[in-house]
């Protein structure tokens, strides 16, 4: 067994088929079809299916332990970067869209001046698209929103955020400082797709007051869930951020009572070693929400790193 032969397999699931993924690691079709065979042979079981291009059971059992191995061959050479004091390498960020708002120009900023040589991917998601993509190395750290459900991930709380319900002003809930759930029972509302973290969230306190809501309609995704809002489909629980400036003389958020704020945290897999550009800008984030001045709705709870 050798890196080329986990390498085939791994591009062949994330391309879906053999033509695809030779162009991606620059080799011709016929090597990665003697590197996956190899590798069966070595395996003693089919790993990829010759009529579909798809992994088998057993190849997806392959695929995953093989990211985790090939994340670990990659983090070598970034990890003596860092003992000459030049980090260098790539980091795939995931981050939900209302965080992302604020934080990512915050630390491009702060990535440009302190480790140049580090390349940033940054990818918008919610936490349920984000975190299977964490699972499974495909991102290197995530600023997700609590609870995080997968066992695999760790976390350390970043910030806390208000959850309001948004409203035009014209509304009837707009005449309120704050409004109960019993209340909110009386309308319909735009609300996060049932079994995400925001929507677990929400309906707990909602239970915990007797209360159920009734959806409009139920997404995975706030930044559709407030434009349908800002288009007049319906108020819309939504965290405070999602709320533009620019939108306030037509909007309004109208706290809800009993609901406590969204906790956002910096996630990570809980086994392995990052390697070193992984780990600085994992500092970073922390180190520019710690000394950002944050949007008001929005309270910090990072704490330095450990030295």
């Amino acid at each position: 067994m050798d890196v080329r032969q986990l390498e085939a397999v791994v591009a062949i699931a994330d391309h879906g088929s053999f033509s695809r993924a030779a162009d991606a690691l620059g080799t011709v079709q016929s090597n990665i079809s003697s590197r996956v065979a190899r590798l069966e042979k070595e395996l003693g079981t089919e790993l990829v299916d010759r009529g579909s291009g798809e992994v088998t059971e057993s190849g997806r059992v392959v695929v995953e332990r093989a990211r985790r191995i090939l994340h670990e061959f990659e983090s070598i050479a970034a990890d003596v970067s860092e003992l000459n004091a030049d980090i260098r390498g790539t980091v795939s960020l995931g981050i939900i869209g209302t965080a992302g708002r604020w934080i990512v120009p915050l630390l491009i900023e702060a990535q440009r001046l302190q480790y140049p040589h580090v390349a940033l991917r940054i990818y918008e998601g919610s936490n349920s698209a984000l975190e299977p993509q964490l699972v499974h190395g495909r991102l290197d750290l995530g600023v997700l929103a609590q609870p995080i459900v997968a066992p695999e991930l760790t976390q350390s709380p970043l910030f806390n955020e208000d959850l309001v319900v948004v409203v035009p002003r014209t509304h009837p809930l707009a005449a309120h400082e704050s409004v109960s759930f019993d209340v909110l029972a009386q309308y319909p509302l735009l609300l996060p797709l049932s079994g995400t973290a925001l929507r677990r969230e929400i309906d707990a306190a909602a239970r915990a007051k007797g209360v159920t809501l009734r959806p409009v309609v139920e997404l995975d995704g706030l930044r559709t869930i407030a434009s349908l809002a800002f288009d007049g489909y319906g108020p819309a629980i939504l965290p405070a951020t999602a709320l533009s400036q620019h939108l306030r003389d037509k909007f309004t958020g109208v706290r809800i009572d009993d609901l406590t704020p969204r906790r956002v945290s910096v996630v990570t897999r809980r086994f392995g070693f990052p390697a070193a550009p992984v780990r600085a800008i994992t500092a970073l984030l922390h180190e520019v929400v710690r000394r950002a001045t944050p949007p008001e709705s929005v309270s910090v709870t990072t704490t330095p790193p450990s030295s």
